[in-house]
């Protein structure tokens, strides 16, 4: 890293921080566990990943991927359909890998967390009672028993890196575990409704539409507080609650 000029902070909260300098990416996180699952499920993951140049906690350094992001929430994607079908077949890729071993959130403590989110939204005014019961019930077709799968966990778009139509790298895998793959795939196309049919086209059979909506739903209700607390806004355009609107 010798020469670098700047340091570059991509992404900083209360809870962790990831800093670029030069093509290396410092990762910063209080909590040891999800440094632990990041390494573990990069090194089980058949997709490429970024690789590890060293690790001392709480700093896990991470040399950059080639390529670029599918996109950004609330922007056009500047990827092609087939960068995002390309998208798809690598989560049909990890979706299909062996289960990692620890666990996933269990399938009441999601329906706990999205009463308790709903709830808040509701009494603090931050949207309309309506709008968020009309979401609770799309919700309820995602809130329902699965196969377990290995998933991201956290397969939002500008965690997809492609050039060309190919994938180059998937980072950022502090939430892996056993999951529902219905749920990667959702989010992945969370405000970019329009590019689920090409990931669809990659990723092949097995794809409950249904069940993408009810995630969509769930994704953007839960996330709503924890957004505006570290100083995000869920309310710019084609965000979470643009996401939300859409299923009036």
């Amino acid at each position: 890293m010798a020469g670098v000029d700047e340091v570059e902070v991509v992404v900083a909260h209360s809870e962790r921080a990831t800093l670029r300098v030069g093509d290396v990416f410092l990762k910063v996180d209080a909590d040891r566990t999800r440094i632990d699952v990041e390494v573990e499920a990069m090194a089980m993951a058949p997709v490429p990943t970024p690789r590890v140049l060293w690790r001392e906690p709480p700093v896990l350094a991470l040399a950059a991927v080639p390529g670029m992001a599918l996109g950004r929430l609330g922007e056009p994607s500047p990827a092609s359909p087939r960068a995002w079908a390309a998208a798809g077949a690598a989560v049909r890729a990890l979706h299909d890998a062996p289960l990692p071993p620890w666990p996933g959130f269990r399938l009441d403590d999601l329906v706990s967390r999205l009463d308790g989110e709903c709830d808040w939204l509701v009494r603090n005014g931050v949207l309309p009672a309506g709008l968020v019961r009309r979401n609770r019930e799309v919700a309820e077709a995602a809130l329902r028993p699965w196969k377990p799968v290995f998933v991201h966990g956290d397969l939002q778009i500008t965690h997809v890196f492609v050039d060309g139509d190919r994938v180059t790298g998937v980072i950022d895998w502090s939430e892996a575990a056993r999951g529902d793959a219905m749920f990667d795939l959702a989010v992945l196309t969370l405000g970019h409704e329009e590019r689920l049919g090409d990931v669809v086209a990659g990723y092949g059979a097995g794809v409950d539409l249904d069940v993408i909506r009810g995630w969509w739903s769930w994704r953007s209700l839960v996330a709503a507080r924890w957004l505006v607390e570290h100083g995000f806004d869920p309310d710019s355009p084609g965000c979470e609650f643009d996401v939300l609107r859409a299923r009036m």
